[in-house]
Protein backbone atom coordinates (compact mmCIF):
# COMPACT_ATOMS: atom_id res chain seq x y z
CA UNK A 1 0.00 0.00 0.00
CA UNK A 2 1.77 3.14 -1.21
CA UNK A 3 -0.50 5.59 0.61
CA UNK A 4 -2.25 4.32 3.75
CA UNK A 5 -5.83 5.41 4.30
CA UNK A 6 -6.13 8.81 5.94
CA UNK A 7 -8.99 9.81 8.22
CA UNK A 8 -10.10 12.77 10.31
CA UNK A 9 -12.59 13.27 13.14
CA UNK A 10 -14.59 16.31 14.17
CA UNK A 11 -14.58 17.18 17.88
CA UNK A 12 -17.89 18.90 18.57
CA UNK A 13 -16.77 20.32 21.93
CA UNK A 14 -13.65 21.96 20.50
CA UNK A 15 -15.15 22.54 17.05
CA UNK A 16 -11.90 21.25 15.61
CA UNK A 17 -10.98 18.65 13.02
CA UNK A 18 -8.17 16.31 14.04
CA UNK A 19 -6.30 13.60 12.21
CA UNK A 20 -7.50 10.17 13.35
CA UNK A 21 -4.67 7.64 13.73
CA UNK A 22 -4.90 4.00 12.70
CA UNK A 23 -8.39 3.88 11.20
CA UNK A 24 -7.68 0.64 9.37
CA UNK A 25 -7.38 -3.13 9.59
CA UNK A 26 -8.24 -4.52 13.05
CA UNK A 27 -8.48 -1.23 14.91
CA UNK A 28 -11.78 -1.34 16.83
CA UNK A 29 -14.72 -0.02 14.84
CA UNK A 30 -16.14 3.33 15.92
CA UNK A 31 -18.79 3.03 18.66
CA UNK A 32 -18.73 -0.77 18.36
CA UNK A 33 -17.78 -1.74 21.94
CA UNK A 34 -15.11 -3.94 20.38
CA UNK A 35 -17.61 -6.06 18.45
CA UNK A 36 -16.22 -5.29 15.01
CA UNK A 37 -13.00 -4.13 13.42
CA UNK A 38 -12.57 -1.11 11.18
CA UNK A 39 -12.29 -3.29 8.09
CA UNK A 40 -15.53 -5.12 8.98
CA UNK A 41 -17.46 -2.05 7.85
CA UNK A 42 -19.86 -2.90 4.99
CA UNK A 43 -18.73 -6.54 5.50
CA UNK A 44 -15.21 -5.71 4.24
CA UNK A 45 -13.79 -2.25 3.72
CA UNK A 46 -10.08 -1.63 3.61
CA UNK A 47 -6.74 -2.68 2.21
CA UNK A 48 -6.52 -6.37 1.20
CA UNK A 49 -2.74 -6.63 1.59
CA UNK A 50 -2.60 -8.55 4.89
CA UNK A 51 -4.33 -11.62 3.48
CA UNK A 52 -3.82 -14.24 0.82
CA UNK A 53 -7.06 -14.47 -1.15
CA UNK A 54 -8.45 -17.64 -2.71
CA UNK A 55 -11.58 -18.17 -4.81
CA UNK A 56 -12.92 -21.47 -3.46
CA UNK A 57 -15.81 -21.87 -5.89
CA UNK A 58 -19.56 -21.50 -5.91
CA UNK A 59 -22.34 -23.01 -3.80
CA UNK A 60 -25.97 -22.52 -2.83
CA UNK A 61 -26.68 -20.86 0.49
CA UNK A 62 -29.64 -19.38 2.35
CA UNK A 63 -28.84 -15.69 2.66
CA UNK A 64 -30.79 -12.62 3.85
CA UNK A 65 -32.51 -11.02 0.87
CA UNK A 66 -35.29 -8.51 0.17
CA UNK A 67 -35.50 -7.63 3.86
CA UNK A 68 -38.09 -4.89 3.38
CA UNK A 69 -39.88 -5.54 6.67
CA UNK A 70 -36.58 -4.99 8.46
CA UNK A 71 -36.17 -1.70 6.56
CA UNK A 72 -39.72 -0.42 7.10
CA UNK A 73 -40.28 2.96 8.75
CA UNK A 74 -43.25 1.33 10.52
CA UNK A 75 -40.79 -0.73 12.58
CA UNK A 76 -39.11 0.72 15.66
CA UNK A 77 -35.59 -0.06 16.82
CA UNK A 78 -37.08 -1.70 19.90
CA UNK A 79 -38.96 -4.09 17.59
CA UNK A 80 -35.72 -5.14 15.90
CA UNK A 81 -33.23 -5.46 18.73
CA UNK A 82 -33.66 -8.46 21.00
CA UNK A 83 -31.44 -10.27 23.47
CA UNK A 84 -28.91 -12.38 21.57
CA UNK A 85 -30.10 -11.59 18.03
CA UNK A 86 -32.35 -9.34 15.97
CA UNK A 87 -36.05 -10.18 15.68
CA UNK A 88 -36.34 -13.24 13.39
CA UNK A 89 -39.94 -12.31 12.50
CA UNK A 90 -38.63 -9.30 10.58
CA UNK A 91 -36.05 -11.04 8.38
CA UNK A 92 -36.32 -13.31 5.37
CA UNK A 93 -33.91 -15.57 3.51
CA UNK A 94 -33.60 -16.86 -0.03
CA UNK A 95 -31.50 -19.65 -1.49
CA UNK A 96 -28.92 -18.04 -3.77
CA UNK A 97 -25.79 -19.07 -5.56
CA UNK A 98 -22.82 -17.47 -3.85
CA UNK A 99 -19.14 -17.21 -4.63
CA UNK A 100 -16.96 -18.38 -1.74
CA UNK A 101 -13.81 -16.32 -1.19
CA UNK A 102 -11.34 -17.22 1.56
CA UNK A 103 -8.82 -14.81 3.06
CA UNK A 104 -5.94 -16.24 5.11
CA UNK A 105 -3.61 -14.03 7.11
CA UNK A 106 -0.12 -13.79 5.64
CA UNK A 107 2.87 -14.95 7.67
CA UNK A 108 4.54 -12.24 9.77
CA UNK A 109 1.41 -10.10 9.46
CA UNK A 110 -0.85 -9.06 12.30
CA UNK A 111 -4.65 -9.09 12.50
CA UNK A 112 -7.05 -10.45 15.13
CA UNK A 113 -8.78 -12.40 12.34
CA UNK A 114 -6.67 -15.29 11.06
CA UNK A 115 -9.17 -16.39 8.43
CA UNK A 116 -12.25 -14.87 6.83
CA UNK A 117 -14.66 -16.65 4.50
CA UNK A 118 -16.92 -14.43 2.39
CA UNK A 119 -20.12 -15.63 0.74
CA UNK A 120 -20.79 -13.21 -2.12
CA UNK A 121 -24.18 -13.12 -3.83
CA UNK A 122 -23.72 -14.12 -7.47
CA UNK A 123 -26.40 -11.71 -8.70
CA UNK A 124 -25.38 -8.52 -6.91
CA UNK A 125 -21.77 -9.06 -5.75
CA UNK A 126 -22.90 -8.03 -2.27
CA UNK A 127 -21.13 -9.88 0.55
CA UNK A 128 -24.07 -11.63 2.20
CA UNK A 129 -22.38 -13.58 5.00
CA UNK A 130 -18.88 -13.80 6.39
CA UNK A 131 -17.42 -16.41 8.75
CA UNK A 132 -14.53 -15.04 10.80
CA UNK A 133 -11.93 -17.14 12.63
CA UNK A 134 -9.51 -16.19 15.38
CA UNK A 135 -5.85 -17.12 15.75
CA UNK A 136 -6.81 -20.43 17.39
CA UNK A 137 -8.72 -21.38 14.22
CA UNK A 138 -12.02 -21.17 16.11
CA UNK A 139 -15.12 -19.48 14.74
CA UNK A 140 -15.04 -16.03 16.29
CA UNK A 141 -17.68 -13.91 14.58
CA UNK A 142 -20.33 -14.18 11.88
CA UNK A 143 -21.33 -11.15 9.83
CA UNK A 144 -24.69 -10.97 8.06
CA UNK A 145 -25.80 -8.29 5.57
CA UNK A 146 -29.57 -7.89 5.22
CA UNK A 147 -30.00 -6.71 1.65
CA UNK A 148 -32.75 -4.85 -0.16
CA UNK A 149 -33.12 -3.32 -3.61
CA UNK A 150 -33.09 0.47 -3.67
CA UNK A 151 -35.03 0.55 -6.93
CA UNK A 152 -34.85 4.33 -7.38
CA UNK A 153 -31.02 4.33 -7.51
CA UNK A 154 -30.93 1.45 -8.64
CA UNK A 155 -28.69 -0.68 -6.44
CA UNK A 156 -28.77 -3.62 -4.08
CA UNK A 157 -27.29 -2.82 -0.68
CA UNK A 158 -27.68 -3.91 2.90
CA UNK A 159 -30.19 -2.12 5.09
CA UNK A 160 -28.60 -3.60 8.22
CA UNK A 161 -25.30 -5.35 8.96
CA UNK A 162 -25.21 -7.59 12.01
CA UNK A 163 -22.03 -9.02 13.53
CA UNK A 164 -22.44 -11.86 16.01
CA UNK A 165 -19.57 -12.46 18.41
CA UNK A 166 -19.90 -16.20 18.98
CA UNK A 167 -17.48 -16.34 21.88
CA UNK A 168 -18.90 -13.47 23.95
CA UNK A 169 -22.49 -14.20 22.87
CA UNK A 170 -23.08 -10.57 21.92
CA UNK A 171 -23.91 -8.82 18.66
CA UNK A 172 -23.88 -5.39 17.07
CA UNK A 173 -26.36 -4.08 14.49
CA UNK A 174 -25.00 -1.41 12.14
CA UNK A 175 -27.13 0.82 9.94
CA UNK A 176 -30.40 1.12 11.87
CA UNK A 177 -32.35 3.78 9.99
CA UNK A 178 -36.04 2.99 10.56
CA UNK A 179 -36.55 6.02 12.79
CA UNK A 180 -34.29 8.31 10.75
CA UNK A 181 -34.58 10.24 7.52
CA UNK A 182 -33.96 8.10 4.45
CA UNK A 183 -30.74 8.48 2.47
CA UNK A 184 -30.76 11.10 -0.27
CA UNK A 185 -29.21 9.26 -3.20
CA UNK A 186 -29.81 12.24 -5.50
CA UNK A 187 -27.36 14.54 -3.71
CA UNK A 188 -24.55 15.64 -6.01
CA UNK A 189 -21.09 15.45 -4.44
CA UNK A 190 -17.60 16.39 -5.56
CA UNK A 191 -14.05 15.99 -4.24
CA UNK A 192 -14.37 19.07 -2.01
CA UNK A 193 -17.06 17.26 -0.01
CA UNK A 194 -14.49 14.70 1.18
CA UNK A 195 -11.87 17.02 2.67
CA UNK A 196 -11.13 17.92 6.32
CA UNK A 197 -12.42 21.42 5.56
CA UNK A 198 -15.79 19.98 4.50
CA UNK A 199 -15.97 18.05 7.76
CA UNK A 200 -15.43 21.31 9.64
CA UNK A 201 -18.17 23.05 7.62
CA UNK A 202 -20.64 20.28 8.37
CA UNK A 203 -19.75 20.18 12.07
CA UNK A 204 -22.46 20.96 14.59
CA UNK A 205 -22.35 21.45 18.35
Amino acid sequence: IKTPRQAWTYNTGQRRVRRAPNVAYDAPGTASDGLRTTDDFDMYNGAPNRYNWTLKGKQELLIPYNDYRLHSDKVKYADILQAGHINPDLVRYEKHRVWVVEANLKENTRHIYKKRVFYIDEDSWQVAVTDIYDNRDELYRVGVAHAINYYDVPTLWSTLDVFHDIQSRRYIAIGLDNEAKMYDFSKQLNERDFTPAALRREGRR
